[in-house]
């Protein structure tokens, strides 16, 4: 009996082993079928295209498998990956232990059904467009340890299963929409290490879950906005193992509370951006683990603590726009390890200690927009070595620029812009090969630019803008050597000789204007490819800007040249500037017609200003066709002949056009300064980019002070998106338009010293916004619209000069005339059309009955008759007319 089971044990055993590679077969097999039907759901799946039936799964680029050949761990980050995850089968994985989705483009949401995942540890789905909400069922992963779902668009409340997950140690729902949870619901999370809830939108007090998760060494719950309240002071004792603490961008309020001195393993503190009150708690200096500081954008007010000092591990400290009112204490300079120090837009006053240069560690030093005063202190510059970022305008320095400055040989950005330094730029920084951003601009520098400048060949950014800076542009910048990049046939003898600009191959933004600069332009300039912006006003620039050839290449978008001596034809090197979107030539001395080609030639164009030239001929129709035009300043010149009607095409102009930070970021490289005329007087708009969402920029046409002539089209009234219309100061004639009401934008209007006749429309009441009015020196007559916006423009100029017009605000009174000036008008046109008519009847009377007239003798006596008494009726009627008329003088 025992011989007969032990045989039976061993036919089990045959047939086990037997059914094993057959299992295992059929799981492998499961498993790649639902792989490559996921790859076939996919919309870009090119980095997988070695996923194929040919080459075993356990081979394919991103999979590993266990001991068994079960996928056990798909890692696909930063494959450029798009689809979603719909069609992946999870039930076939059932050893997946790993699935790292990270940095891909994965959206649609994330279904419930990944529960079926039953040997997950660890889940990276951040750095994708997921949508709609967390499942639920993520929560019952009992072996999830690391969650990662940040940096995607989920909705809605997080799903308080999560905080049962009974092994997770890093939980990361950062930069989502998600909103508040109900914590009651939440329990506390024993084993959570790092837990971030960054970006969202949350709100009230700390979360009180949070509290009782006792392990957590980093916590961020930054940019909410909403978390409101103070800090917790038992965040020590509920989170004693605390390295990293992250509130900033919230609502916190009240003082930041001495308790957080007893956090002794803290090392980086940041709850900056939020309403948090008084002062600098001198604790902090006791903290002398924290490498990392960050209290600003909270109104703190004070001194800065000298107790600072005593922060040995310190690497960065920023307290940036917290309304401290202090000096510099010299107790920083011993900071060995500070790196970072950023202490912008408070009021700091005193000078630059020269005990900082002791700061050797120091990389990015920022402390602009105070009111620190004083010499820049030269060791700075020999003792940072490893300096980047060095910002200090907006202060009151005084002195010179340090040449010493050409040893910072990382340094990529100078910003020493808006103080009182003087004397010239020191050639020596031409040496700062890796500086990408100077700015000088707003001081009392002179002499010329020198040619070192061109040396900088990773220069993007240049602002030397606002000084007193001297001397032709090629006689500071001549250096012989020959342009990269650009052919004979681009360059002229200008810049064959040599400009040092011409060298400069990275640079983006160039601004000189309000200098004393003169010369002519060199013509690399126009072929510097990466050059978007370029500010030449207001100089004693001259001459004619050169002919280029055909090889150019130019990609400006913005282009100011206005106040200078320039001459010549509209310049032609413009013509290759297809992305042009600003051009300010005004106050110059160029001279001739204005090109049609300008209408095709910049379709991205919207800010045109010619103004104060000598332009002659007829504005192009062609102008038309600027689509995106929202300025058109021509004024000042000696334009000829009527206002094009196709003017009504000009699509931006038609609405109110909002645009967006990002839309406008496009288009300006940097603050655009506009001159024109303005509700009446000379203005400059400074066009930045705004602090609300949108905004809406300037529109506008200013023809004034040409010779234009004929009537005002009746088309331009479909402008409704016109701020302000100046077509003063020509030889306009005929009426008002009559629907000038429709331009319900208009705010003001300037009609002044033309020819215009006629009566006021009644629709010009309409336009609620109109706040700058003049029509004075025209022929208009009739009484003055009265009700809504028009009432409050008191002021009796605005109509100065019209003899026929009467009504408020003149003191014209329209009823000591037996008739209104409008009906005194309408009647005198009914009389006039009356003798009209009966002249024209009389004429074709005579022309009808003259053959009968002669014919019959009793007729004849009777047309005679009714002659004279029509000769009667007439006479009468024009004696009529002129007393009437008469009168109407004289009232």
């Amino acid at each position: 009996m025992a011989g007969v089971v032990h045989r039976f044990l061993l036919l089990l055993l045959f047939v086990a082993a037997a059914a094993m590679p057959a299992s295992t077969n059929a799981a492998a097999s499961s498993q790649t079928e639902a792989l490559l039907a996921w790859k076939a759901s996919l919309t870009d799946a090119t980095a997988l295209s070695a996923w194929t039936r040919a080459a075993p799964v356990c081979g394919w680029r991103g999979v590993a498998c266990d001991a068994a050949g079960r996928v056990a761990r798909l890692r696909l980050p930063s494959l450029g990956l798009r689809g979603g995850l719909d069609e992946l089968d999870f039930a076939a994985l059932p050893a997946l232990t790993e699935l790292d989705l990270n940095g891909n483009n994965f959206t649609g949401a994330i279904p419930a059904s990944i529960s079926r995942l039953v040997s997950l540890a660890s889940l990276d789905l951040g750095n994708n467009g997921f949508v709609g909400s967390i499942p639920s069922q993520i929560g019952d992963l009992s072996g999830l340890v690391e969650l990662r779902l940040y940096n995607n668009n989920f909705v809605g409340n997080i799903p308080h299963q999560l905080s049962w997950l009974p092994k997770i140690t890093q939980f990361d729902l950062g930069n989502n929409w998600l909103t508040n949870p109900d914590y009651r619901k939440f329990s506390p999370m024993p084993t959570v290490k790092f837990l971030s809830l960054f970006a969202n939108s949350l709100n009230g007090s700390f979360p009180e879950f949070v509290l009782k998760s006792g392990n957590i060494t980093y916590l961020d719950l930054s940019r909410n906005n909403f978390f409101s309240g103070s800090i917790p002071d038992l965040l020590p004792e509920k989170l004693p193992n605390l390295r990293h603490l992250n509130l900033s961008s919230n609502a916190f309020s009240g003082r930041i509370p001495a308790s957080l001195g007893r956090l002794t393993k803290l090392q980086d503190l940041r709850i900056d951006d939020n309403n948090l009150t008084g002062g600098i708690p001198k604790f902090l200096g006791s903290m002398g683990q924290l490498r990392v500081l960050a209290l600003g954008d909270n109104p703190l007010g004070g001194p800065i603590p000298p107790v600072l000092g005593q922060l040995q591990m310190l690497e960065e400290l920023q307290i940036v726009a917290a309304e401290l009112v202090s000096t510099l204490p010299l107790q920083l300079a011993d900071l060995k390890n500070l790196s970072v120090l950023n202490l912008a837009y408070n009021k700091l006053s005193g000078n630059l200690p020269l005990a900082f240069a002791r700061m050797q560690a120091m990389r990015d030093f920022r402390i602009s927009s105070n009111n620190l005063t004083g010499d820049i202190p030269r060791d700075l510059f020999t003792s940072w070595p490893e300096l980047e970022l060095f910002s200090v305008h907006n202060n009151m320095f005084t002195g010179k620029i340090p040449p010493e400055l050409g040893k910072a040989r990382k340094l990529y950005m100078l910003l020493m812009d808006d103080n009182r330094l003087s004397g010239s730029i020191p050639p020596a920084l031409g040496s700062m090969t890796s500086l990408m951003y100077l700015d000088l601009s707003a001081n009392n520098l002179t002499g010329g630019i020198p040619s070192a400048l061109g040396h900088l060949s990773h220069l993007q950014f240049l602002n030397l803008s606002h000084n007193s800076i001297s001397g032709p542009i090629m006689g500071n910048l001549g250096s012989n050597f020959k342009l990269q990049g650009v052919g004979s046939s681009g360059n002229s003898s200008n810049c064959s000789s040599g400009s040092a600009f011409c060298r400069l191959l990275s640079l983006e933004n160039l601004d000189l204007s309000n200098n004393k600069l003169t010369g002519k332009l060199p013509d690399c300039w126009w072929n510097l490819q990466n050059l978007l912006f370029m500010d030449l006003s207001h100089n004693d620039f001259s001459g004619e800007i050169s002919a280029l050839g055909t090889s150019y290449n130019c990609s400006l978008h913005s282009v100011y040249l206005a106040g200078n001596g320039f001459t010549g034809v509209f310049p032609s090197a413009l013509e290759g500037c297809k992305t042009l979107v600003s051009l300010d030539f005004g106050n110059n001395k160029f001279f001739g017609n204005i090109p049609p080609w300008i209408g095709k030639g910049f379709p991205s164009m919207r800010i045109l200003i010619l103004k104060s030239n000598n332009f002659t001929g007829e504005i192009p129709s062609e102008l038309s066709q600027l689509s995106q035009l929202q300025l058109l300043d021509m004024s000042n010149n000696g334009l000829t002949g009527s206002i094009p009607r196709s003017f009504s095409n000009l699509t931006s102009m038609k609405n109110k056009k909002l645009i967006s930070p990002q839309e406008l970021f496009q288009w300006l490289s940097s603050d655009e300064r506009i001159d024109t005329i303005w509700k009446g007087q000379e203005q400059i708009f400074e066009i930045k980019l705004p602090a609300l969402n949108f905004f809406q920029l300037l529109t506008g046409i200013d023809l004034s002070s040409n010779s234009l002539s004929q009537c005002i089209p009746d088309e331009l009234t479909n402008l409704q998106g016109l701020q302000f219309l100046n077509l003063s100061r020509n030889h306009l004639s005929c009426s008002i338009p009559g629907n000038i009401g429709s331009l319900k934008n208009l705010e003001s209007l300037d009609l002044s010293s033309n020819e215009l006749s006629g009566a006021i429309p009644p629709s010009l009441a309409g336009i609620s916004t109109l706040s700058i009015l003049n029509l004075s020196n025209n022929n208009l007559s009739g009484k003055i619209p009265f009700g809504n916006q028009l009432q409050t423009l008191t002021d009796p100029s605005i109509y100065n000069k019209n003899p026929r017009l009467c009504g408020f605000p003149l003191n014209i009174s329209c009823t000591n005339s037996s008739l209104a000036s409008e009906e005194r008008y309408c009647r005198t046109c009914e009389d006039q059309y009356l003798s009209y008519f009966v002249m024209s009847g009389v004429v074709s009377g005579l022309c009808l009955w003259f053959g009968m007239f002669f014919s019959i003798e009793t007729l004849r006596y009777a047309i005679i008759c009714f002659v004279d008494a029509i000769q009667c009726k007439v006479t009468q009627k024009v004696s009529y007319i002129n007393q009437f008329l008469s009168r109407g003088n004289t009232a």
